[in-house]
């Protein structure tokens, strides 16, 4: 069992997808610091608005108009940090597209530079039945 699982992970499908995970945590990292520390606050700076602090008491105990206070008195219906997750993704899902669109263009434009391969002989019968055409379409 050691050994089968030795070579599921020396698998290069492996070691990329291991390799993509970390980056794409770590780019997710970087997209919610542009979402919280960036744009948020452009937003909330424009329309006096900050998300991070809106929610809705669902129990009677709750007082405090702080969010991280508010969880502390009891249960809380944070829609605010909703708003700005859905953010993140819909941010992180552009980019995403953007870089497969750039991929896709790429591959299309190293298609079109390819030479094209060499036509390969037709078989044998083919060639001759063209032949046999040939000749009786000159009578």
């Amino acid at each position: 069992m050691l050994k089968e699982f030795q070579e599921f992970i020396s698998k290069g499908n492996v070691m990329d997808l291991a390799v993509g995970v970390i980056i794409g945590a770590a780019f997710g990292k970087i997209v919610d610091s542009l979402v919280n520390d960036i744009i948020m606050p452009f937003i909330g700076a424009l329309g006096g608005v900050d998300f991070s602090n809106y929610f809705f008491a669902l129990s009677s105990n709750v007082h405090s108009t702080n969010l991280v206070d508010a969880r502390k008195e009891g249960a809380v219906f944070a829609y605010g940090n909703f708003i700005t997750v859905a953010l993140n993704f819909i941010i992180l899902a552009f980019i995403i597209f953007l870089m497969v669109k750039a991929v896709n263009n790429m591959r299309r434009r190293l298609e079109k530079e390819k030479p094209a391969a060499p036509a390969a002989p037709p078989p044998a019968d083919v060639a001759l039945l063209t032949e046999i055409r040939d000749l009786l379409a000159r009578r």
